[in-house]
């Protein structure tokens, strides 16, 4: 397919800016592919679709406060610090977006705030991109406390264009977030509250979960019309046995398998056995998902509403059908559904 097939227009005012006042009443679209039929709803509902033995995969990977802002040595220029990944624990080398990058060059200090936390660039990796060492004296639990107590939540700046409040630690990270990694959240996930968690397990659905650090390159922007010719950005993941074990149940027992946003789709499309199973696997995946695809393992997604000419927007194609989704897009621009990671949901049945 080609990119310009995922172009729409999008309002401004439907860009979610700030969550819903409680997670669990975002609004619910679903979609039914066989019939082709659409339902709104509320998040809340969606313990009506799920029953005994079905399973929801869920992304438990954790946002870390990425966004720092420092200032030069000897110049005092402010300075935006951007933490993508950590290269090495025991020196504490990281991977890092600068802006102003014409500012930052190597062998230049970044001091921040009032702390002790200094830095130094040992090198350039792309035009915004620099290899930074934090020199600090302390344990590990100091240094990631002290990245904790300086850093900001990093919202998407491509579509939430205010600055990062208090409650957005809290809001912008999901309810079973475990293993930090990520520099954005897997939005699919925010809707989920303990209550709707409960009555799920009450009802016999499994929750199964699996980790993707979720990286910049989730928004990148495709450039090039031809989508076989566009390259995803690698992200680390892991698919644990044990998960592995209770979603294979679930298919051999022909039930509903529910991917909790694309980032667990990217997962579990990475972690696909000779059999058509899911297998325990970790690495790191540039998988690229846009229609057609046959998906393997997941026979439901839960997802949000997307922005236009997105990666994540063409996987969900892919999933839905490219013409039932359309349609679906437009009907949601017309409800004035909500888009983007703060966005309203979408379960694609």
């Amino acid at each position: 397919m080609k990119l310009s097939e995922f172009k729409f227009d999008l309002p401004e005012n439907l860009v979610a800016q700030h969550p819903s006042k409680n997670r669990d009443e975002s609004r619910l679209m679903v979609l039914h592919r066989d019939s082709g039929k659409i339902e709104h709803r509320v998040f809340k509902d969606i313990i009506e679709y799920f029953g005994d033995g079905d399973v929801l995969v869920v992304n438990d990977t954790k946002v870390f406060p990425a966004r720092l802002y420092g200032n030069k040595e000897k110049t005092g220029a402010k300075i935006e610090v951007f933490l993508l990944r950590e290269l090495n624990k025991d020196i504490h080398l990281w991977d890092v977006l600068v802006d102003p990058a014409r500012k930052i060059r190597v062998g230049n200090k970044l001091y921040f705030g009032e702390s002790d936390m200094v830095a130094e660039v040992i090198d350039n990796t792309t035009s915004r991109g620099r290899t930074i060492k934090f020199l600090f004296d302390g344990t590990d639990e100091e240094f990631y406390k002290a990245l904790h107590d300086l850093g900001e939540t990093p919202l998407p700046r491509e579509s939430i264009t205010r600055e990062a409040e208090p409650a957005d630690k809290e809001r912008y990270q999901t309810i079973y977030a475990k293993h930090t990694g990520a520099v954005a959240a897997p939005s699919a996930g925010l809707h989920f509250t303990r209550e709707v968690m409960k009555r799920l397990e009450i009802k016999g659905v499994d929750v199964a979960p699996v980790t993707l650090h979720v990286g910049l390159g989730t928004f990148r922007a495709v450039d090039v019309e031809d989508l076989t010719k566009h390259k995803m950005d690698s992200e680390n993941f892991i698919v644990s046995g044990e998960s592995a074990v209770i979603v294979n149940k679930a298919l051999d027992g022909k039930k509903r398998v529910c991917a909790v946003g694309t980032t667990t789709m990217r997962a579990l499309e990475s972690s696909v056995s000779a059999h058509n199973r899911l297998k325990a696997n970790q690495g790191w995946t540039d998988k690229f998902i846009f229609p057609p695809h046959e998906f393997k393992i997941a026979n439901t997604l839960l997802t949000n509403f997307h922005t236009p000419e997105s990666t994540l927007m063409m996987m969900t194609a892919a999933f839905a059908g490219y013409d039932l989704l359309i349609e679906a897009y437009k009907l949601a621009i017309k409800e004035k559904y909500k888009f983007f990671s703060y966005g309203d949901a979408m379960l694609i049945l």
